[in-house]
């Protein structure tokens, strides 16, 4: 569960501080530790002649010197990517309070599911018959999901919950050709995630923003005025991205389909509503899911990431394929009658579903709603223990997620969202999610998940408090931070605008 208050400089500890490695010095580059005939291999002699390049290769497709790659043994580059890895934080170490994306502790047992031979060693182009318990494992995810979500069948090819928006907005737009009547503009709201109108765009439709009302919900009459019988459907977060549950959901469901829409979920928040009431109950048509935030798949780094898209009743026709179907004489791969095609090349990131299906058996019903409601009650707790340290511009009861503001910090004291974040960084925490969503001016986007204890939750609140009482007395600490990693503060702006891709000793 959540570590100690005291080893995250909680109640009455101080600031973290990485374990030091190699004393006080900065660790060297990899090309630093090269040094020329060193390999982190070796072979024995076999007596076999080496190949000459030129006979394997045309010489056209041949570089005119190798390529400049370190030169370092195995013993040396193990202790290098191992102190590196000392170095880094993660979900293992201590609280990652990202909002808007479920940064939660993974169970082990999903890594040794995950591993087991039967399953790892597998090849994607085997005959069905050869692999009949992976189709089944897959079949019996699908139905777990549709189970949770309220939906009829799955994908569960997608390797990504951004990958899962293309997919359902895809099914979208050849349901509406189907019907003969295809439709130009999708509706989001200004609080979306920032993957919405991306994966709108690629779709081919054109983004239509709506606004928050005062709430901190989706303004009904501006959404009124915006449904038509150009409108392809609404891509909507409940609760939103505010960490707010949509109440007028049922009118939101009512409009978008009185106009012939669909309503598509985007499932980044799924975690905050587990076991409570399902997508589907609410009126939507399309549920993307993100197996690597809501079911134990790991999060960060680039993957593997998995997205399985649910969908309702009328839309099972057009899903990608091909898709575990049982028969009589067992599982078959079957593509649907009016598929819109491959997602992804053989059947998605496998492995992590295999993490996420241990992880549904190991949770239950019962388990998935207790998940909901301590995701719940960690972030209310939170909140109410910042009322009076943040502004919270929408004081309506928050789910699993909340956003504060330091926009009157900023003002008072020159201390913006980033010090505090990086300010927090000293304190053992993972900073929360900055500046996002938009709407929110100097936003701090606060989710602990129901895997933090409460003291760790406590720890979090004290820590947090501590931050803002001092950058309120001074914010020259702040501005400064982070001064307990291996790297302090850098340049964003410049990190991103120039690229430093090529070592240059």
């Amino acid at each position: 569960m959540g570590a100690v208050p005291e080893l995250l400089g909680g109640p009455g500890g101080g600031q973290a501080r990485s374990a030091p490695v190699l004393g006080d010095r900065p660790e060297p580059t990899v090309f630093e530790l090269s040094s020329p005939g060193r390999r982190a291999w070796s072979f024995r002699e076999t007596g076999v002649p080496e190949w000459d390049p030129e006979e394997l290769v045309p010489a056209g497709h041949l570089a005119p010197e190798p390529p400049a790659l370190p030169e370092v043994s195995e013993r040396d580059l193990v202790a290098h990517v191992t102190r590196l890895t000392a170095r880094n934080y993660s979900v293992d170490l201590g609280a990652y309070p990202l909002g808007s994306c479920t940064m939660k502790y993974n169970p082990k047992v999903c890594d040794v599911t995950s591993a087991l031979p039967a399953l790892a060693r597998c090849h994607p182009a085997q005959p069905a018959e050869q692999v009949q318990g992976w189709l089944g494992l897959m079949a019996a995810l699908e139905d777990v999901l549709c189970r949770v979500t309220g939906m009829a069948a799955a994908t569960l090819q997608p390797a990504a919950g951004a990958q899962g928006e293309l997919t359902g907005l895809l099914l979208m737009r050849a349901w509406h050709a189907a019907r003969g009547r295809p439709r130009r503009r999708v509706l989001i709201p200004d609080s979306a995630h920032g993957t919405n109108p991306a994966s709108v765009t690629l779709a081919g439709f054109e983004v239509v923003e709506v606004p928050t009302d005062r709430r901190g919900l989706v303004d009904l009459e501006a959404l009124r005025g915006l449904v038509d019988e150009d409108v392809a459907g609404l891509m909507l977060t409940n609760p939103n991205t505010l960490g707010l549950f949509e109440t007028d959901i049922v009118e939101i469901a009512s409009l978008v389909h009185g106009a012939g829409g669909l309503l598509y979920y985007d499932g980044a928040n799924l975690n905050a509503i587990l076991g409570v009431v399902r997508p589907g109950d609410m009126g939507f048509d399309i549920v993307h899911l993100n197996l690597h935030k809501t079911f134990a798949v790991p999060h960060g780094g680039g993957g593997p990431g998995s997205g399985p898209v649910a969908v309702a009743e009328r839309l099972v026709p057009f899903l990608p394929g091909p898709r575990p179907v049982e028969g009589p004489d067992g599982f078959r791969w079957e593509v649907p009658e009016r598929s819109i095609g491959r997602i992804h090349s053989w059947h998605g990131n496998a492995l992590a579903l295999v993490r996420a299906y241990t992880y549904l058996l190991l949770t239950g019903g019962d388990g998935l709603r207790r998940v909901a409601d301590g995701a719940v009650l960690n972030a209310r707790y939170l909140r109410e223990r910042l009322r009076d340290v943040l502004d919270v511009p929408y004081d309506e009861p928050c789910m699993h997620e909340f956003v504060a503001s330091a926009a009157a910090l900023r003002r008072e004291a020159g201390v913006r969202a980033l010090d505090l974040a990086k300010r927090f960084i000293e304190e053992g925490f993972h900073p929360p999610t900055m500046y996002f969503p938009l709407i929110v001016d100097e936003a701090l986007m606060i989710e602990p998940t129901e895997t933090e204890s409460p003291q760790t939750v406590e720890a979090m609140a004290e820590a947090l408090t501590r931050v803002v009482a001092e950058a309120r007395a001074d914010g020259s600490a702040a501005a400064s931070a982070p001064r307990t990693t291996p790297v302090g503060r850098v340049d964003e702006v410049q990190a991103a605008k120039r690229l430093r891709l090529r070592w240059e000793p």
